[in-house]
């Protein structure tokens, strides 16, 4: 008898979820391999279905109120002529995230964790008012203790302290440490964290962002966590190299916007949203002239946000385009774009680490550089530590610099935040630094590659088929 009801209560939600997919399916072909999963995978089809493959763009996960919405003023920012160079990147942004781009600002490059690191506690000592503080990877350590010390130096001026860190991607962060911070009155909230009710429907999406912002005078993202191997490297992979910005200007206040979003996803709370300082003080960093527009992504969003500006900014390109980061596994759209773009006559040039910190995510990022090399484009592996930098440059004219990696995780399933830059200087210097990494790196040659070993590429055919939850 229980066997019997069981297979009835088991093909009552088969088909509950093939009704959800047909519904809410988004390609054919994901659409059917989830359904021969179902069907062939008893009990561990239905899960893996509902942990990983879920159309969250259609069944959010979460969904700002009018309450929390209504408390947030307008930002405006100053008018730009339209013939900018990047306009149609500029458009699709503005429509999709209503983030306009913005021009009275002041950018500085950061570059490995001691400038960042340097530069970000400066800008902390300095708050009078609030410190927000978001991150994927807040780690035990040195600079957690540096944090720590500096949080408490503040408290007693009476600045507030808003931290939020990922469930998954902090999840090291020890609870003595967690408790340390709140008895000295930090307000801290754990993104999606571990909770029974919310396990299946919270695993597979996670906060990478990395923002700070102080007195919405100064902010900072990028792609640099809070960890001591920033500052004293990693035993097995060594330095770690990687891109930050320091922003001062209109930018902030969007760059605060997008922490006080996730602040009330977090806490569940929308009250004292109304205080929390949103406008851009009237003390704008001197000579202020760097066009940006930030780009704020998540499964929750109606569109694939980040993958479209990718795409964009590929298919725009003229002369050359030049990509670093650490995990490219691109989607069907971005793999044909990368290819269209080189055989057009573009310089498509990729910069990834030689060392990894993932086997099986580095087998899958292999598996895509036949393709590349058939396509013309030049791939070059960096080898002194680990570059985990995230970085799009094109024509001298747009760079990306953010959290986003080029893989289906950061497209599609993470909540993510990059800055484009719409100046023709930085994007020099930014070309040049990386044709000098080039240069100390190692190019992949085509017929090499081509004779590398069967299991080899038995391996990356097989880590190529987990690519959707790498």
């Amino acid at each position: 008898m229980l066997l019997f009801l069981f297979i009835i209560a088991y093909v009552v939600i088969a088909f509950a979820l093939v009704i959800s997919l047909l519904i809410n399916g988004i390609r054919p072909s994901k659409t059917l391999a989830w359904l021969l999963a179902i069907f062939t995978i008893p009990l561990g089809g239905m899960l893996l279905y509902l942990v990983f493959g879920r159309n969250r763009r259609k069944n959010k996960l979460f969904v700002l109120s009018r309450d929390f919405l209504g408390h947030l003023p307008k930002i405006t920012a100053a008018p730009i002529a339209s013939d900018l160079d990047g306009h149609k990147v500029q458009k699709l942004i503005e429509r999709t995230t209503k983030i306009p781009i913005t021009s009275l600002n002041s950018l500085v490059l950061l570059k490995d964790g001691k400038e960042t690191f340097e530069s970000i506690f400066k800008a902390l000592e300095r708050a009078q008012n609030h410190i927000h503080i978001q991150y994927y990877i807040f780690e035990d350590g040195l600079l957690a203790q540096k944090f720590l010390d500096l949080f408490e130096r503040k408290r007693r001026q009476n600045v507030s302290i808003r931290l939020i860190y990922d469930g998954i991607g902090s999840y090291s962060l020890s609870k003595g440490y967690i408790k340390k911070l709140k008895s000295i009155g930090v307000e801290v909230e754990q993104f999606l964290p571990f909770r029974l009710g919310r396990f299946l429907a919270a695993l597979n999406y996670r906060n990478h962002r990395k923002i700070i912002v102080a007195d919405n005078q100064v902010g900072f993202t990028g792609g640099i966590n809070i960890s001591d191997k920033y500052l004293k490297g990693d035993p097995d992979l060594g330095r770690w190299h990687d891109i930050h910005l320091q922003l001062k200007g209109e930018a902030v206040a969007f760059l605060n916007r997008v922490f006080l979003s996730d602040w009330y996803l977090a806490s569940g709370k929308s009250e004292g949203s109304s205080n929390l300082p949103m406008t851009t003080s009237k003390t704008i960093a001197p000579n202020p002239k760097t066009h940006l527009q930030l780009v704020p992504s998540g499964p929750d969003d109606d569109f694939a946000i980040m993958e479209q500006v990718y795409f964009t900014i590929i298919n725009q390109a003229k002369e050359y385009l030049y990509i670093a980061n650490p995990y490219i596994i691109p989607s069907q759209a971005i793999l044909q774009s990368l290819k269209t773009a080189s055989l057009s006559g573009v310089d498509v040039k990729l910069l990834l680490s030689a060392t990894t910190d993932s086997k099986v995510v580095d087998w899958c990022v292999r598996a895509y550089f036949e393709a590349y090399l058939k396509a013309g484009i030049k791939i070059y592996l960096y080898p002194d530590g680990f570059l985990h930098s995230k970085m799009v440059i094109s024509d001298t004219k747009i760079a990306s610099i953010g959290t986003a990696n080029l893989d289906d995780r950061s497209l599609q399933q993470n909540y993510e935040v990059n800055v484009i830059i719409y100046d023709q200087k930085i994007s020099a210097d930014l070309r040049n630094d990386f044709l000098n990494n080039c240069s100390k790196s190692q190019e992949v040659d085509r017929l090499a590659f081509q004779q590398r070993s069967w299991w080899a590429k038995i391996r990356e055919g097989l880590a190529k088929l987990l690519s959707p939850l790498l």
